[in-house]
């Protein structure tokens, strides 16, 4: 048994100001269904024996028009090839409640061979010599284990797990999105041949037969370092080997050195950096300033870049000043805010008293998160 492993798709997403000339639709969403066709085509070029997607297939619970017809379009290919798909829903495409219609729903029409887990519960398929079981994004933490504790390893085949949630291995590194799970560690469990896991959008390891394969795409500037891509897997002989697949580049072009500089030095520098990563058009790029003061004045003349800020999809100018380590965007980037956090060191600088500051922490992130919920679950 040979299959490629994805996920974190994240089919309309939407970032930044620019649009696709021809289409009139937000480019960067474009780049994302184009380079998944991409994808489609270099996985059918494997010739994997299953594909398995482990969830958020889809950027929001209602998906775009142009998100579905792009999955169909890959169900079409997929269905050619005669390659089954095997995917579950993530957290940010999974349905809030047991009574909305999800969209996966309208997926298993199609004629390819296609095994989906959205209803909340666990659910097998058999493929081969191999049994695919699939655990879904549940409503609670706790469905987990019940979902868990209704697995049973087929003896004589090759067994995989395939769920989506946050492993407390790296609970440290918490998305703090919509929905997220932490994964009980004995889920993990050394009996599967393979664990195929969905949610951290870094490709990584996490014991000797769970891989997160990582997002296909950088989502965001906190994901520049990150490997992407997909994983090929022989589950019965545990070989796991990276994937690479069509992305749209993200450089960081590191950082300035802004004390005692001209402003039109630095700008300069910016420029000389961009260019020298000779990245193709609408390709996303970042920089920091460290130590840019007042003695600067406005800072940097925004019009001077106007040449490298056409050629790019985005560049992003991070400033860290003397006073504060942490660099900040010039630009903000609000799908880079954790606001469940930002919330918490609002209350914390409260002049209120420990009670008060528990009891508006506790009421406040439970509205806020409400909140984001609905706002996700309506967001087209």
């Amino acid at each position: 048994m040979k299959l490629i492993h994805i996920a974190d798709t994240h089919l309309g997403l939407a970032a930044f100001n620019r649009l696709d000339p021809e289409s009139g639709m937000n480019l960067r969403e474009k780049q994302v269904y184009d380079n998944f066709l991409q994808a489609i085509d270099g996985i059918i070029r494997q010739k994997p024996d299953v594909l398995v997607h482990a969830g958020d297939l889809f950027d929001t619970v209602k998906p775009k028009t142009k998100a579905y017809t792009t999955v169909l379009e890959a169900l079409e290919r997929l269905s050619e090839a005669g390659i089954p798909l095997v995917i579950i829903a993530g957290n940010h495409s999974m349905v809030k409640t047991r009574y909305t219609t999800s969209p996966f729903e309208v997926l298993t029409y199609h004629k390819s061979q296609i095994t989906a887990a959205y209803r909340f519960r666990y659910e097998k398929v058999e493929i081969g010599d191999t049994i695919f079981h699939l655990i879904p994004n549940m409503l609670r933490v706790e469905d987990y284990r019940a979902a868990y504790d209704q697995v049973e390893l087929a003896p004589g085949h090759t067994n995989v797990l395939v769920t989506h949630g946050l492993a407390t291995a790296i609970k440290d590194k918490r998305l703090a999105t919509v929905a997220e799970h932490e994964l009980d560690g004995t889920i993990l469990s050394d009996r599967f041949d393979y664990i195929a896991l969905g949610h951290y959008h870094r490709q990584c390891q996490i014991t000797d037969n769970a891989w997160y394969s990582g997002s296909t795409e950088f989502l965001t500037y906190g994901e520049i370092r990150d490997e992407k891509g997909g994983l090929l897997v022989d589950p019965g002989r545990h070989e796991v080997t990276h994937l690479e697949l069509p992305k749209t580049p993200m450089a960081d072009c590191g950082t300035i050195k802004c004390q005692g500089v001209h402003p039109g030095d630095i700008t300069e520098e910016i420029i000389a950096r961009v260019t020298k990563k000779n990245l193709p058009k609408y390709a996303m790029a970042q920089v920091t300033l460290d130590g840019l003061s007042r003695e600067h004045g406005k800072g940097i003349d925004m019009r001077d870049l106007a040449s490298v800020r056409e050629q790019l999809l985005d560049l992003k100018i991070r400033v860290k000043s003397e006073e504060d380590d942490s660099p900040v965007p010039l630009q903000q980037d609000i799908r880079m805010i954790d606001y469940l956090q930002e919330f918490e060191g609002f209350v914390g600088n409260q002049q209120i008293s420990a009670k008060q500051k528990e009891f508006a922490l506790a009421r406040g992130k439970e509205v806020l998160q409400s909140v984001m919920d609905e706002h996700r679950g309506t967001a087209e």
